[in-house]
């Protein structure tokens, strides 16, 4: 760099110490705040100026060379003068935005995995890169709209998505690049093959304890990991599993879309530390016909080795279902060849569970054609009993229980119009987000009930009733289902959200999705007296959902 262009880039460097408020020393001072930062990468240079006025010179270079994307506060400032800085970065042969390529662990570029390569040996855990870069830090070449190698808005990296969810989506495009700008007019899928679990196996590994802006990305105030990001993450790396169990390798065929149909069961055995590393990992466990089903694990090693413990801290199974791109119908999937006994025994639990799910939705649906869906016997005294006190609640406010409350007032609701950021592969909002913000939701509500914030044991299920589309009007409303206080040191408080696509002008609404979650408290705020209150339904129609997701959890927990 010229002495003329290191004194503009100087000048500019210090606009953003005036924005922010901060001298020139402090800013140095902020060099020694990220100790995991090489430095090797800072590269200082002798500078041509000896004005004293301006900053170090390692300083501008520590800007100049953001492969590690040095601090977010300086990030933002630096793109509001961004354009100010234009012709001058032009001239500098390094980009302030400049990123670094996703690589595989152990390698140095990405590798496509071939089925019997996938089957030999154990895939390499993906490298997870934290970055807040921009894709647009050079102009990119001319690309021709019908161009196979052209990607979403939404896979630009580092920008709408957390960077796990951007380090799979780019492993999935390598792995199935026709997904990008499928051939819709190709000839559908025709040959299944036979694959193992191992051939679909796919591990991520978060290097929280060396990567300070990755574990600044994930952690919650109480510096544990943001559940919500995780679940991003989780049906990220579904996505890409199923992907990789689909793919027939042949080019010409046209790519099944494959949809998040249910979430099953997410159990947290143990809170997530923010200064651990963390490593996820899943493989296909079932398929049908049309639907695979897919559990993932993560796993965290205690800090304490003296005391050694199951590194599993979450398990979550995820049922995807594959369409024809073109007409929407459902399509065959590759076989799956479970190898090891726990394969084969997670094979068969897996078959039993779609068996009853299949039974229990034919009886919904007779019951529903013939008119015979009330509850009957022991379950007609079940709803009556539950009904009781809740017309207390109606009739005689003043004689209700002081420790119950309604369900209608535990309710919250949240609203928003779904963004083009929010979209996934498919153009479509992102089953992920969309557990992002149950989640959330479930929580703010828990936490009001309970008056104190509350922990998160188990997301029970959810169900993708309808895909949601950029531009749709989500209604999310929530409440507090029931509680469970038979073990007083653990009570349990049950949470659902119901999401609606609303249309204005039609004057429609529609349900999307549904989850349950369930909480607890901690062990010390029932020791100082907190209590749990009871959960009482006050119309028909809410008893029958509290009975249906009771039995529900008998069924399949």
């Amino acid at each position: 760099m010229n002495p003329a262009s290191a004194r503009c880039s100087a000048y500019f460097f210090s606009r953003i110490l005036f924005h922010r408020g901060k001298s020139s020393s402090h800013a140095y001072v902020n060099l020694h705040r990220f100790p995991e930062i090489p430095k090797q990468s800072l590269i200082p240079k002798p500078s041509a100026d000896p004005n004293p006025q301006f900053p170090p010179q390692n300083t501008i270079n520590f800007l100049s060379k953001s492969n590690l994307s040095a601090s977010r506060s300086i990030f933002l400032s630096f793109s509001r003068i961004r354009k100010e800085s234009a012709d001058f970065s032009q001239r500098s042969h390094l980009s302030p935005f400049s990123t670094s390529p996703i690589r595989f662990m152990g390698n140095d570029a990405p590798q496509e995995p071939s089925a019997g390569a996938a089957a030999a040996e154990p895939a390499s855990p993906i490298r997870v890169v934290s970055t807040f870069a921009s894709p647009f830090d050079a102009a990119p070449p001319h690309i021709d709209a019908g161009s196979s190698v052209r990607k979403p808005l939404s896979l630009w990296p580092g920008m709408y998505h957390s960077p796990v969810t951007k380090a799979l989506w780019e492993a999935r495009s390598s792995i199935f690049e026709r997904l990008l700008d499928p051939d819709k007019d190709g000839p559908p899928q025709t040959e299944l093959l036979t694959r193992t679990p191992a051939q679909s196996r796919t591990r991520i590994v978060y290097n929280f304890s060396s990567d300070y802006i990755l574990r600044e990305q994930y952690r919650d105030p109480w510096y544990k990991v943001r559940i919500e990001k995780l679940l991003e993450d989780l049906d990220a790396l579904a996505g890409t599993i199923a992907v990789k169990h689909c793919s027939d390798d042949d080019s010409t065929t046209r790519p099944l879309l494959l949809v998040t149909a249910s979430v099953d069961k997410m159990v947290l055995k143990k809170p997530l530390r923010v200064d651990t590393d963390l490593k996820i990992e899943g493989a296909v466990t079932w398929v049908g016909r049309s639907s695979i089903e897919i559990q993932i694990e993560v796993r965290q090693n205690q800090q304490d080795d003296s005391k050694p413990s199951n590194p599993v801290a979450l398990t979550a199974n995820f049922t995807f279902v594959a369409r024809d791109s073109k007409t929407g119908k459902s399509a065959p999937v590759n076989r799956l060849s479970p190898q090891t006994e726990q394969e084969k025994l997670l094979f068969e639990q897996a078959e039993e569970k779609d068996k009853l799910r299949k039974r229990k939705r034919e009886e919904q649906k007779r019951g529903y054609e013939t008119g015979v869906h009330s509850f009957h016997g022991d379950d007609a005294k079940r709803l009556k009993d539950l009904l009781a006190e809740g017309r207390v609640f109606c009739d005689m406010p003043a004689l209700a229980d002081r420790d119950s409350i309604l369900i209608r007032d535990t309710r919250l609701e949240n609203s928003l119009i779904c963004q083009p950021q929010q979209r996934n592969l498919h153009g479509r909002i992102f089953g992920g987000f969309l557990m992002n913000l149950a989640y959330e939701l479930a929580l703010s509500t828990a936490y009001a009930f309970v008056g104190q914030m509350p922990s998160f044991l188990e997301l029970d299920h959810v169900d993708f009733l309808k895909p949601v589309d950029v531009g749709d009007f989500l209604r999310l409303k929530s409440c507090v289902l029931y509680t469970q206080l038979e073990n007083p040191e653990k009570p349990l408080i049950n949470v659902e959200v119901v999401a609606h696509v609303t249309r204005p002008e039609l004057r429609t609404s529609e349900v999307s999705n549904t989850f349950y979650f369930t909480f607890t408290v901690n062990h010390d705020a029932l020791k100082n007296g907190l209590k749990i209150r009871n959960v009482v339904p006050a119309t028909e129609e809410e008893a029958r959902r509290v009975l249906e997701r009771m039995d529900a959890e008998k069924l399949f927990g």
